[in-house]
């Protein structure tokens, strides 16, 4: 069998694994329903109750953003951390099947978790919150949102592979609940102290925002390749860190 047949017949076990890592996670109602459920009431709350002029489409941008970084985060963040714990990992590795086959799962998972909290969200911003988009923005919404889902599927993996299961969930808050403060997705940096937004660059986040309101068509800081660049260039490091935690173990 050449390298091309031998590829072609891995892909059915990609799928598999996928199917189980979806199936897996939607039997699991204590990550799903927060995953898609926060986003989207605090969105309704304070974008389109409490929201004046832009703040509906403004908010609906890093909403999008902030609905990526769950799935990402906690589902390896946590989910990795037990596994390891639990000595699920080593079986993978022991299986006849592709080393990034469970990976690779897991990141479709969070993909697909953060379209489907974009989707939500547009669907309570044009139907409810009066918001105005064409075709073009809101598909180019969603995809940022599926593309943000994988920086932090690579923070998570580096935070799995590093921290025992009883400390995951709040090493991950930690990570989550102050990076989406100072990336300004809850509220605009210029309600904060001036500092935050010199530091918001150092935040993947605060990059993902800058391409969801520039998709919107909303001023945006900086250029849209190097918040690109920025990001990807975060997760390679965090996933080559994790690479080389789980190697040691």
């Amino acid at each position: 069998m050449n390298l091309a047949s031998a590829r072609a017949a891995q892909w059915p076990i990609y799928l598999a694994e996928a199917r189980c890592e979806l199936l897996r996670v939607l039997r699991t109602p204590a990550f799903v329903v927060p995953s898609l459920a926060f986003p989207l009431v605090f969105y309704l709350m304070f974008g389109i109750v409490l929201g004046h002029g832009q703040a509906s489409a403004y908010l609906l941008g890093s909403y999008t953003i902030f609905g990526a970084m769950a799935p990402g985060l906690f589902g390896f963040g946590v989910g990795l951390a037990l596994d390891r714990e639990r000595g699920l990992l080593t079986l993978k590795r022991a299986l006849p099947a592709p080393p990034a086959a469970w990976l690779m799962a897991r990141v479709a998972m969070a993909v697909v978790f953060a379209g489907v909290v974009a989707l939500l969200l547009l669907a309570a911003a044009c139907g409810v919150g009066k918001v105005v988009l064409s075709p073009l923005q809101a598909l180019s919404l969603v995809g940022i949102g599926m593309f943000a889902a994988v920086p932090f599927c690579a923070i998570g993996l580096l935070i799995g592979s590093a921290v025992p299961a009883a400390g995951a969930p709040a090493v991950v808050n930690l990570v989550y609940l102050p990076m989406s403060l100072l990336s300004g997705l809850w509220l605009p940096l210029a309600a904060l102290p001036p500092m935050f937004s010199t530091m918001a660059p150092l935040w993947p986040a605060w990059h993902l925002g800058q391409l969801a309101q520039a998709a919107l068509g909303l001023p945006a800081q900086g250029a849209m390749a190097v918040h690109v660049a920025v990001v990807l260039a975060i997760a390679a490091l965090c996933l080559g860190l994790a690479q080389r935690r789980l190697r040691r173990d």
